[in-house]
């Protein structure tokens, strides 16, 4: 059991209560992190003079070496130690001798596992809005080919008005571009830097900590050292993004399976994000969009375990916190697999553009229309309201559409009808006339897509 700190000790720790408190196995994932943040702090003890420039330097190529040799598959990380820091501290002191020991001069493992767990998840916020930004493509795209193909708009799973995909596509690509916001936002609220707090009072040794800040790409240094090694806001914070990520695009995901199912056909899924039945050989499941939908679950549920864990600990550092760990590496994995294996599925999906046009111009979704025909004829709004409703009756009794009533059926339930009815209440007619910024008129449309194109030119 390879431990930095058994001086105060006179027996050895139990195995089984070694095991317990060792993080090792996990936190072995910011390795390079670690190694990183301990080039920084030994490159700013040699520019204090805390330690000799000699020193620095030969620590400091001491800690490259490893790096190079972990990555290059020569070092293998052994659970021997008790977690990354105890085993790169190990090894540098078995390379170069007692200069390795100088490393840890002025840090405590509690402000560089703060210092590791921030770099980790700075470089993790990094490549999920590079997802992000892939997915906004694909959503910007499909937006542009996508004006005029015409589909119902539901409410509570109800057709409700007649839109287009672009529209509807286009209500995702606002909820993924708040997604990305609230990411930047995070970056900014996080980036600054831990190390120098030490365990929790700082140090009496004269740290240059906006020189560390610095050369770790930080905006400054953190400015209390007992929330410096007590703060996880910032992975609380992501987890909840991560959240509202994973539940956007299960909402989509329910969307795309309702979409497929044989009732609907409004898309076919590539063969590549389908699977089939062992059973059934009729069966192409949208096991990627399922799959999506069931994860959003395992995100929400560490997102709530970091919470409980966090909500009765007292200032400063406790080893609860060592928690944070496993749920959120997990829930980074699981989000940005998620993404990826989402953006592929809708970029090669197929749509049913006639079938998505024919169950818009079935199920009353130009009733509105007619409503406001009324109105625009000098019939009050809660009149005209009360002879659609009426008219719609008569459409299902006689199993019809409005727009294949005659017009002297319509004359019956409305004197005010006239021939130009069915121009009013034409599906071009009803998405096209909606030009209000944020409607799914093309004019509208087109605005919405200069402003996200805008956007997305400047991410």
């Amino acid at each position: 059991m390879a431990q930095l700190w058994g001086g105060r000790f006179t027996k050895e720790t139990d195995q089984l209560v070694y095991n317990f408190n060792a993080s090792i196995s996990f936190d072995q994932k910011f390795y390079k992190q670690d190694i990183k943040g301990s080039i920084a702090h030994a490159t700013m003890l040699g520019e204090t003079g805390i330690i000799t420039k000699e020193e620095s330097a030969k620590i400091i190529e001491g800690l490259n070496g490893i790096l190079a040799d972990v990555e290059a598959g020569n070092l293998e990380i052994s659970s021997k130690y008790e977690d990354i820091h105890s085993f790169v501290e190990a090894t540098l002191i078995d390379r170069i001798g007692d200069t390795g020991k100088k490393l840890h001069t002025g840090r405590s493992r509690n402000d560089q596992v703060a210092l590791d767990m921030k770099l980790y998840t700075r470089d993790e916020v990094v490549a999920i809005k590079e997802l992000i930004k892939e997915l906004l493509l694909t959503l910007h795209k499909l937006m542009k080919e996508n004006l005029d193909t015409y589909m119902p708009g539901f409410t509570h799973l109800q057709k409700a008005q007649p839109v287009t995909f672009a529209h509807h596509v286009g209500a995702y690509m606002e909820m993924f571009k708040r997604d990305y916001d609230r990411l930047s936002d995070i970056y900014d609220r996080m980036n600054y830097c831990p190390l120098g707090a030490g365990a929790l009072a700082g140090t009496t040794y004269p740290l240059d900590r906006e020189l560390t800040a610095k050369l770790l790409d930080f905006y400054g240094p953190t400015l209390n050292s007992m929330d410096s090694v007590s703060d996880r806001d910032y992975l609380i914070e992501l987890l909840s993004a991560m959240s509202t990520i994973c539940m956007h695009l299960s909402r989509f995901s329910e969307e795309i399976i309702i979409w497929n199912s044989n009732e609907y056909q409004f898309i076919e899924l590539d063969d590549s994000y389908s699977t089939g039945s062992s059973i059934m050989p009729q069966k192409k499941n949208p096991d990627i969009a399922e799959l999506v939908r069931g994860k959003t679950g395992r995100v929400y549920g560490a997102l709530i375990s970091l919470l409980t864990t966090m909500k009765g600990i007292p200032l400063a550092y406790n080893k609860d916190m060592q928690e944070d760990k496993e749920l959120t590496f997990d829930a980074m994995d699981t989000v940005k697999g998620c993404i990826a294996l989402f953006n592929g599925m809708i970029s090669t999906m197929k749509l049913n553009k006639d079938k998505m046009k024919a169950s818009a111009m079935n199920g009353f979704t130009n009733a509105t229309d007619a409503a406001d025909y009324l109105v625009k004829n000098g019939v009050p709004f809660r009149d005209a309201h009360g002879i659609i409703g009426k008219l719609v009756l008569y459409c299902i009794d006689n199993n019809k559409a409005i727009d294949e009533l005659t017009l002297e059926e319509l004359k019956e339930i409305s004197p005010v009808f006239k021939d130009d009815i069915y121009d009013a209440i034409s599906l071009e007619t009803c998405v096209e006339k909606r030009n209000t910024i944020g409607a799914p008129g093309p004019e509208a449309m087109k605005q919405v897509i200069e402003i996200n194109e805008k956007f997305l030119s400047n991410i």
